[in-house]
């Protein structure tokens, strides 16, 4: 009993913890057929714990890679090292090799001690199903001393096995021992067996008559000394085959229990088992077992498959099929582990077809069929019960809809008679088709009158002539609207009221928490476009942050505005041949039909138009403005005639001459045809079907100017007015703006253009300063001397934009709601004129001169970009 205490007591020495010093020196990696040079590094592992895992820094090499690198690791004297050398690549890391060292074994070969030993390991790696050399690593190994005495003394062990924790696939056959059973522990004593399912010819024991199961079930009952010499119950372990007899030779009883655990959460609280010959409690007789130990009871294993126990409470798996050894437990049937290519492994289901990274047990298994058939149950009650709210409509079925399906993620659903349209993807409703939203279904309405609905969804129509209102259609031909609906609204011509309403939607229909944009200066349009588009529509009415990269700026509102300005200066940049000046007078935009040279511009309009509806939603303004007949288009207005005066006014005034003259008189020929030259490319459209064959005629020529005016409006620019409003419905439905017409949903977007000095220094109020200062008086006095241009770079140095709310001064916007004009006292003479876009605010220093004023605010509009300036 004295020996075996002293055994025990060295054995737990060499099972502390300590630090051992990894010095990483080189790598010689065998490359084959890879890129000449390589940017690699090196992994060290402990035991196959993640936790106790190191990396060395990245080095770049063609033969040999130099590390000279110093890992520090927590290991026992029985502990196992796994090295892997990884190349990195841009999109993944490559396994280049593997090797596993045991300290044991090093401690035995260099007489218990670790002082600079250097160990040159061969890598090996898998390459079409075989086992390969990936090169050299070179290392050294600096650690305390360990007593040999608390060492395993080592013997031999079956040919053919493998040890606990080794995959099989990336073993190298360098070491017989490496590929053999455990027979023995750190601590000096011989594996205990559990047998589950043998094969027949293994289980020739001495008495013949004596099955594995049996021989287990006495060792349970009885545990006596006499197990140390070798036999139990009088069953000799000489008895058993060759194998048997290597490893069961000086078996001790195994626990009531044993614990199925993988070695990632068992090697880092590891029980000292009993040594042979020190007496235990008796375990329950064979009738009887504890609650406890049932619960813990190993389940079956497949066939061809043994448990065993090392003396030290740890389990490992034995494959008699393939003559291996695993620390893991077998998977289920149907089950396989694979490696992806960055050396993570995941799990196959090919019952199921489907992978998971969680490793399988029997018991997941059985708990995930359980959840699949209690799922397939609750689908099939709750379509059962779903079907019982189902409405029934009284009109024609959506199969028979002459307009088709909706699009993907629209419902179409009903609410007090009225028929409305529920979007999915955006999260929003609206009273439109999405089916004909954008087709231009109807006549305009006549000039000055406007559409509009009752609370109970009836609609009656505004004349902003006579300010009147009524329920009489103004169109000739069409329906008046039910009079039962309730009175109509009374008139309101406030563009005001108009936006609060549109503000309303757009603030009922936020979402919570924000959407960060970083871009850069430098490359503005690459980086918003890749962001926007990457994003979920309805993603981008959260409130946004903007980050300016490198410029120290946080956004409460200033570098928002200051991005929609910049970018729209860039996107609506005619250089790009999206969009072109609608002509040599008017500086209005309007689609460029040429556009299609960039293949993929329908993406672009489609970016623009998230783009857009951005602006109008979080209230912002744009650089530069589109042509009325583009906002009508919005609106689902037809343009007039009128309307092509200001953007084509040669083209205007042909057509107001084949209106006014007679062609017959003027011997002119004409057909419902028209040409068009695109990149010099002429082709002829029809304006109708046959029109090539159709002459127009006094009698025909009303109807030659109305499709000759909508096919200038929209030729050869369909595609891209489409992706635009795809894009602007995504973000902010069109429906949005019927209150609207064009005029007023030009002046939301871009704001006003000119300035009013009365109405500047009205709204401006002061800090630290009073309107009588002189630096005040000489800041009014620069202002009025400055042209419209200057005036607007001011107002964009301190606003962060150069677009004014429709309210003018008064209704300027900071962080916190209305925020006038502020001039503020701060700094020195000697200091710059700084600026608060978030606030609205300019910090003017106490200037001694006008002169020196003059001169250091226009320096600072004119020469300083970005934030953080001083």
């Amino acid at each position: 009993m004295a020996s075996a205490s002293s055994s025990r007591a060295m054995a737990g020495l060499a099972c502390e913890k300590s630090q051992l010093t990894v010095k990483v020196v080189s790598v010689k990696p065998k490359v084959h057929s890879r890129q000449s040079r390589i940017n690699s590094y090196v992994e060290v592992m402990v035991d196959g714990l993640p936790s106790e895992s190191k990396k060395t820094g990245k080095r770049i090499g063609s033969s040999e890679l130099l590390w000279n690198e110093i890992l520090i690791m927590n290991v026992t004297a029985q502990s196992h090292l796994d090295l892997k050398v990884w190349s990195c690549h841009t999109l993944r890391n490559e396994l280049l090799g593997t090797a596993s060292i045991s300290l044991c074994n090093v401690l035995k070969k260099n007489g218990g001690k670790m002082e600079n030993t250097q160990l040159t390991l061969n890598l090996q790696t898998e390459n079409k199903g075989s086992v390969v050399s990936g090169g050299e690593l070179t290392i050294f190994l600096d650690g305390p001393t360990v007593d040999l005495g608390s060492l395993p003394n080592g013997s031999a062990v079956t040919e053919g096995s493998q040890q606990p924790g080794r995959d099989p696939s990336s073993m190298a056959p360098a070491s017989e021992s490496r590929h053999q059973p455990p027979s023995t522990n750190c601590f000096g004593g011989r594996s205990r067996t559990h047998r589950h399912s043998a094969g027949a010819a293994r289980q020739n024991a001495g008495n013949g008559d004596q099955s594995p199961s049996t021989r287990v079930r006495h060792r349970q009952q009885v545990k006596s000394p006499s197990t140390a010499n070798g036999t139990v119950n009088g069953d000799s372990a000489g008895a058993t085959d060759a194998e048997e007899e290597r490893s069961v030779v000086g078996v001790t009883s195994p626990p009531a229990a044993v614990s199925s655990e993988t070695p990632s959460s068992t090697a880092a609280t590891l029980p000292v088992s009993s040594v042979p010959g020190e007496p235990e409690e008796p375990a329950p007789a064979s009738g009887t077992q504890s609650p406890q130990a049932a619960a813990q009871a190993p389940e079956a294993l497949p066939p061809g498959w043994e448990q065993r126990e090392l003396p030290n409470g740890r389990v490992y798996y034995v494959d008699h099929n393939t003559k291996t050894t695993t620390w893991e437990r077998p998977l289920p049937p149907g089950w396989e582990k694979r490696v992806d290519p960055r050396g993570r492994y995941y799990y196959v289901d090919h019952n199921t077809r489907t992978t998971t990274w969680q490793r399988p047990t029997a018991e997941y298994v059985r708990n995930y069929e359980q959840w699949q058939t209690q799922r397939n149950q609750l689908q099939g009650a709750m379509q059962q019960f779903s079907q019982r709210f189902l409405y029934q409509s009284s009109g024609a079925p959506s199969d028979n809809d002459p307009l088709g399906p909706l699009p993907p993620g629209w419902e179409k659903r009903q609410d007090n008679g009225r028929v409305y349209y529920v979007n999915h993807n955006t999260r929003t409703t609206q009273w439109e088709d999405p089916r004909t939203q954008g087709m231009i279904q109807e006549p305009a309405l006549p000039p000055g009158w406007e559409m509009k609905y009752t609370s109970e969804g009836v609609r009656y129509f505004v004349d902003h002539n006579t300010r009147t209102t009524t329920f009489k259609d103004p169109r000739p031909g069409f329906e008046s609207g039910n009079k039962q609906g309730g009175s109509p609204g009374a008139y309101d011509r406030s563009f005001r009221w108009k936006y609060h309403q549109f503000r309303f939607l757009c603030h009922s229909n936020a979402l919570p928490s924000h959407v960060k944009i970083s871009v850069s200066r430098q490359t503005l349009f690459e980086d918003s476009f890749q962001q926007i588009m990457n994003m979920k529509p309805y993603d981008l009415r959260r409130r946004l942050y903007i980050i300016m990269r490198g410029e120290e700026g946080l956004d409460y509102g200033g570098i928002a505005r200051e991005w929609f300005f910049l970018l729209s200066h860039e996107v609506l940049n005619p250089m790009y041949c999206l969009f072109e000046y609608a002509g040599k007078n008017n500086y209005c935009l309007q689609i460029n039909p040429a556009s299609s040279i960039n293949p993929d511009h329908l993406t672009y309009f489609r970016f623009i138009g998230r783009f857009i509806a951005m602006a109008l939603y979080h209230g912002k303004f744009i650089d530069t403005g589109f042509t009325l007949p583009f906002y009508k288009r919005m609106l689902n207005k037809r343009p007039t005639l009128k309307d092509l005066e200001s953007i084509d006014p040669e083209f205007y005034n042909s057509i107001v001459w084949i209106k006014e003259n007679s062609l017959e008189e003027c011997g002119l020929e004409l057909y419902f045809i028209q040409d068009m030259e695109i990149l010099g490319k002429v082709t002829t459209h029809e304006l109708k079907e046959g029109g090539e064959s159709i002459r127009v005629t006094e009698e025909n020529k009303e109807e030659y100017i109305m499709l000759l005016t909508d096919w200038r409006f929209t030729r050869g620019v369909e595609e891209q007015t489409k992706a635009f409003l795809d894009g602007f419905n995504e973000v902010a439905p069109l429906e949005w703006l019927r209150y609207f017409d064009e005029k007023e949903l030009e002046l939301m977007l871009c704001g006003m253009q000119e300035m009013d000095m009365s109405d500047w220094q009205k709204n401006t109020i002061y800090r630290h300063y009073t309107k009588n200062s002189k630096q005040i008086q000489w800041f009014w006095q620069v202002i009025k001397e400055m042209d419209n241009e200057k005036r607007i770079r001011l107002l964009q140095f301190v606003t962060g934009t150069c677009r004014l709310p429709v309210g003018g001064f008064a209704e300027l916007i900071g962080s916190n709601g209305p925020q006038k004009f502020c001039i503020d006292k701060v700094g020195k003479e000697t200091w710059l004129p700084r600026s608060h876009t978030c606030f609205n605010r300019l910090d003017l220093p106490p200037y001694k001169s006008y002169e020196q004023l003059k001169e250091k605010l226009l320096y600072a509009i004119e020469e300083t970009e970005g934030f953080g300036q001083e």
